[in-house]
């Protein structure tokens, strides 16, 4: 492809600020474990999550209270080989230098590794944790250096594998002409970029590219122009798709929707009309099964009554995290933040219960990509809205793999 290489320079750098436009709705000083559990012996094992809360942008709550309740869930369940799990917090206030503050309380508190995070701040946060040994298990691939730094182990494959899949499921779905819909920031053309190489690579034409000014209010004549001459359109605007989807009942267009997890949400097709909304059948891709799937049973039963959103992508990161942490940590003699770094970049696949496929981070999954090169997990979901509920989109589905598609690209 001729603008491969132009790809490749952009991608890494660009990810930080498209993750901010796309997060599902979407460092103070650490505050200690959630719970205590007499009935478990031994040394605590100590780790720390952060996330933005109580701020403008991209809050993420969820996080923090995903990984409180895996804690006790863990903890009522036997703990991390028969020693309970304490699980510190940190508000990173979706600001850099917090985030920073965060990570030295981290290398401060010897935690044994950084789980399930939510910030924009890698390349603020990740050299503090390298220097000191610690591995950041997880995250939410919102900043480059999540893709990058060899001490960063991502569960899933952020940005350029779910908009890949995501071009891919709308062909495949039968989309001959698409549109994608992204807001008018240099950031985001990453988003059309990997639209588009999904699209291509399963026999599509590459999608139409529509911005959309930060300013704007009124969507209809991005409706207009999205719908006109398409079948299926791609709302890519985040929290603020709501925009779109307003501007696109009130203009009465048939045209196909769908998106990536964390865009056309289940409260938005029950704002506009449940089973019969327009978001109805929409094609959505994500990373994970729908929360229906029986792999998310632990997580149900231990989120029960709290409020935590599972179609939220950061919280399910949250999860499946603390999931790859214990599966690894159960293996060592001793836990240590050494011994952990050790085992991620050796195990022949860290089983997620069916969340992911078996996880490696070895040097021969890794993907060929420059500044991406710590995704190692290039599957996504083929979802739809159904009832109203995020739903896989065909019976028997399973995760896509788009390796084949990113790679032909990384070498083209």
């Amino acid at each position: 492809m001729n603008d491969t290489r132009r790809r490749r320079t952009i991608a890494a750098s660009s990810l930080a600020v498209t993750a901010a436009l796309l997060a599902a709705g979407c460092g103070g000083k650490a505050s200690g474990s959630s719970t205590e559990s007499s009935s478990l012996k031994g040394t605590p094992v100590k780790v720390m999550v952060w996330a933005p809360e109580n701020t403008q942008g991209s809050a993420q709550p969820g996080v923090r209270l995903t990984a409180q309740a895996y804690e006790k869930w863990i903890n009522d369940n036997g703990g991390i080989k028969g020693a309970p799990l304490k699980v510190l917090t940190c508000n990173e206030k979706n600001n850099p230098d917090e985030a920073e503050k965060c990570a030295q309380q981290a290398v401060a508190e010897k935690v044994v590794a950084v789980v399930g995070s939510y910030s924009l701040a890698g390349d603020r946060y990740m050299p503090i944790l390298q220097k000191a040994g610690i591995p950041y298990i997880g995250g939410t691939g919102v900043s480059a250096a999540e893709f990058s730094n060899p001490l960063s182990f991502p569960v899933n494959g952020g940005t350029p594998v779910v908009f890949a899949a995501h071009g891919r499921q709308l062909v495949q779905s039968g989309c001959k002409k698409i549109a994608g819909v992204r807001y008018d920031v240099a950031a985001a053309a990453v988003v059309s970029q990997f639209l588009t190489l999904g699209a291509v690579s399963a026999g599509g034409s590459a999608p139409k590219d529509l911005k959309v000014p930060l300013t704007a209010t009124d969507l209809a004549p991005q409706v207009a122009a999205a719908t006109k001459g398409t079948d299926c359109v791609s709302v890519i605007m985040g929290t603020a798709s709501g925009l779109f989807v307003k501007a696109y009942v009130q203009s009465g267009a048939k045209t196909k929707l769908g998106s990536v997890v964390g865009n056309l949400t289940p409260e938005l097709a029950a704002s506009t009309g449940g089973s019969s909304s327009p978001l109805e059948g929409a094609e959505i891709t994500g990373y994970y099964p729908p929360t229906s799937d029986p792999a998310w049973k632990d997580f149900l039963a231990a989120t029960k009554g709290k409020d935590i959103d599972g179609t939220n992508g950061a919280n399910a990161t949250a999860w499946v995290a603390f999931k790859v942490f214990t599966e690894a940590a159960k293996k060592l003699p001793t836990i240590t933040a050494k011994a952990l770094v050790h085992e991620l970049n050796t195990t022949a696949g860290i089983d997620t219960g069916g969340l992911t496929p078996p996880l490696t981070w070895s040097a021969a999954t890794a993907l060929p990509m420059k500044g991406l090169d710590r995704i190692h997990n290039t599957t996504a979901t083929e979802l739809t809205i159904r009832a109203g509920k995020i739903e896989w989109a065909k019976s028997g589905s399973t995760f896509v793999d788009v390796r084949k598609a990113l790679t032909a690209a990384s070498a083209g």
